[in-house]
């Protein structure tokens, strides 16, 4: 298998423990499956069967329906050993994407489909599942199967249902399989390491009239215009030039009729941040930008800010950790630091709560050839596909990074 090849069948890890070889076949038969039934955040029924069935004919403790939909699944370490609870963490939701991809997997949902990687993500977690359940480890093994990542709001769902607690979690760990990077790396980046997610609603409230008597009203359209440029002007001139951040508008919703003035406009966007000054300004900046502009036209704006995840943070020794499983699977030279993203995760919320560290595996098909292979379509996009021997990569580094943290 392509950057795996050089390990042994049977890898022997810290304190020679022997862990069984990765089922290829498997890994791709079940995230084939997954792929061709996706179910979007809370609604994932089948997929979360699937997963408590699995675990449970490999003998762990299971708990369904954690956080709405989420499966809990617990093996504790043997008698006398560490207290040390691991957990390990896959998210399983789909989105609402209709598949453009011919392939004999592809989604048999019209309108839904798995453009980001969690299929992947939960036939790697079962996998990882079926090999530890096989080792007496000196400590607790708890597996996340998470609802909800693209809503960012199903790892907040289950902490409140006490997915850190009983036994309490001591680290967590996940990965996430990433387009951008070529099949046979990984990426572990202590730090700041996937952008916030804020979301906010802005509603414009003019004046309505005729599209021929534009001074009898008071436009909407006309003051939702200066509002998305002067939100723009926020990142140019309001923020600190040494903390990335950005701030899109990504919908517009005005008027019915090509001859009348609409009294409102809507308007929707998003700011992502590594966190700091601007971060904690943003609400607060976005408000009054656009009550301001609406004022000078006289209008007026409603604004609705909200904070759906924070940023993702690796803990730096668990990184180094994950590092050095990185390096011994894949060799130093294909692991990549720095890499960082203004994408968001809801990761970010157990990784608030215990030190812990989320890595990407790289899925970007290769070309076979010395010619370089075509870019991967990227995550949410129809046509989105990985190579699967990512599955396998992913698949031993967590399983690695398991044992190692409880060894």
């Amino acid at each position: 298998m392509r950057g795996v090849r050089a390990q042994p069948v049977v890898p022997e890890l810290d304190g020679m423990i022997t862990l069984p070889p990765v089922d290829r076949s498997a890994l791709v038969a079940t995230r084939r499956d997954i792929h061709q039934h996706p179910e979007l955040g809370f609604e994932e029924t089948r997929t979360a069967a699937l997963a408590a069935d699995r675990l449970r004919s490999l003998g762990y403790q299971v708990t369904t329906g954690v956080g709405r939909t989420g499966v809990v699944a617990l093996r504790n370490g043997r008698a006398g050993g560490g207290a040390r609870c691991v957990l390990l963490r896959a998210d399983m939701d789909a989105l609402p994407v209709e598949e453009g991809n011919a392939v004999p997997y592809r989604s048999q949902h019209p309108g839904k489909m798995h453009a980001c990687g969690h299929d992947g993500h939960v036939a790697i977690g079962l996998e990882v599942a079926r090999r530890l359940a096989a080792l007496d480890l000196p400590g607790s093994v708890k597996f996340a199967f998470q609802p909800a990542e693209e809503a960012s709001n199903g790892a907040q769902a289950m902490i409140v249902d006490g997915v850190l607690e009983a036994p309490t979690v001591s680290a967590a760990f996940g990965i996430h399989l990433w387009n951008e990077l070529p099949v046979g790396t990984i990426a572990v980046t202590p730090g700041p390491f996937m952008a916030s997610v804020d979301r906010f609603e802005l509603t414009i409230h003019g004046r309505g009239g005729h599209a021929a008597a534009p001074h009898q009203a008071i436009d909407s359209v006309l003051v939702a215009a200066h509002v998305v440029t002067a939100l723009q002007s926020l990142i140019s001139r309001r923020r600190d030039p040494f903390e990335e951040a950005v701030v899109s508008v990504t919908e517009v919703h005005a008027g019915r009729a090509f001859n009348v003035i609409p009294a409102r406009a809507d308007l929707r966007g998003t700011v992502r941040t590594f966190g700091g000054r601007f971060y904690q300004q943003a609400p607060q900046l976005i408000e009054e930008t656009a009550q301001g502009i609406a004022a000078a036209f006289g209008a007026r704006a409603d604004v609705q800010y909200r904070r759906l995840s924070a940023p993702l943070i690796n803990d730096r020794q668990l990184s180094d950790l994950v590092r050095d499983v990185a390096a011994d699977l894949v060799g130093k030279n294909n692991v990549r630091a720095g890499v960082r993203t203004m994408g968001g995760e809801d990761m970010a919320y157990f990784l608030e709560k215990v030190p812990g560290c989320f890595a990407f595996v790289g899925s970007a098909p290769s070309s076979g050839s010395a010619s370089p292979a075509p870019p991967a379509s990227p995550h949410h996009s129809p046509t989105f596909d990985i190579d699967e021997e990512s599955l396998v990569i992913g698949a031993e580094l967590l399983t690695r990074t398991a044992v190692r943290y409880l060894s």
